[in-house]
């Protein structure tokens, strides 16, 4: 009977591995790497944060979220790197800086699988 779960056991492995070794950035369908910005400003747009956040490298698209009930936007974003160096210089020189007043934070963005 042990048998029978060594092939699933196989295939569990297998992902686990693959999963660990992927980019620990959120690669976009347009092929750039993507990190969350957080504690933005309400009154801010997207090209301002495209501005300030080209600092550490290409970006080729930001995105400011959005309250589906409201239309007002949340706080938080995320901006698209061409180059995967790019979005880390973004995580090493942008976190915690002041823009337009408030401190905001650069993180890698999450994969969802």
């Amino acid at each position: 009977r042990a048998c029978a779960f060594i092939p699933i056991l196989s295939h569990l492995v297998c992902y686990f591995v693959s999963f660990q070794l992927r980019s620990r950035f959120k690669m976009s369908r347009n092929g750039g790497f993507s990190v969350y910005v957080g504690n933005l400003p309400y009154q801010t747009s997207e090209q301002e944060v495209g501005d300030f956040c080209s600092q550490a490298g290409k970006v080729i698209n930001v995105r400011i979220v959005i309250d589906r009930e409201t239309g007002r936007p949340k706080g938080f974003g995320f901006v698209e790197y061409s180059d995967e160096a790019s979005a880390q210089n973004a995580v090493n020189q942008l976190n915690g800086q002041d823009f337009n007043g408030r401190s905001i934070r650069v993180n890698l963005a999450n994969n969802r699988n």
